[in-house]
């Protein structure tokens, strides 16, 4: 029989799992190692629980994000050749997806990071920079790196998405 706090923890897992996965894949552009930082986080979380119980979404998502920059630091930047299995969503247009993903690739680890934070989970710069655990000045100049290097890779991906440059 399951207690409460591990009844708690599957009904959370059920839950949000999903959704960290999603975001764990936009991060690393790689299913399997996107279930591996999910799976890390979830472990890190189920051992805090008694601690994080009350608001555990911040918790294993901040895991989540420090644990892909320390994967990143590991293996250092390498450039992958996009691949047919990493579509994300069939629901939208193919090209606007393969374009998005290439152009993600081309971001740093904290650019991806701050871009996943700010137009997919739609948090402030306030919220991402506390997700990330840096300053908000670093969370605005980071963003606008970004945003400048999409730019400047895929210049026709505002066409793709149906937004006039």
């Amino acid at each position: 029989m399951l207690t409460a706090d591990e009844a708690g923890f599957n009904e959370f897992v059920a839950a949000r799992g999903p959704a960290f996965q999603r975001t764990a894949f936009l991060l690393t552009s790689d299913h399997h190692t996107a279930q591996d930082l999910v799976q890390q986080a979830l472990l890190e979380a189920a051992r805090r629980w008694e601690k994080i119980h009350t608001s555990p979404e911040a918790y294993v998502r901040r895991t989540i994000y420090t644990a892909n920059v320390s994967r990143w630091r590991r293996l250092r930047f390498s450039e992958h050749e996009l691949t047919g299995d990493r579509v994300a969503d069939p629901g939208h247009d193919a090209d606007a997806r393969l374009t998005l993903m290439a152009a993600l690739e081309r971001l740093t680890t904290k650019q991806r990071a701050v871009i996943v934070l700010r137009y997919y989970e739609d948090l402030t710069e306030t919220q991402a920079a506390e997700a990330l655990g840096v300053s908000v000045g670093t969370v605005k100049s980071t963003h606008s790196q970004a945003l400048r290097r999409l730019r400047d890779h895929a210049p026709h991906l505002a066409e793709l998405l149906g937004r006039t440059p």
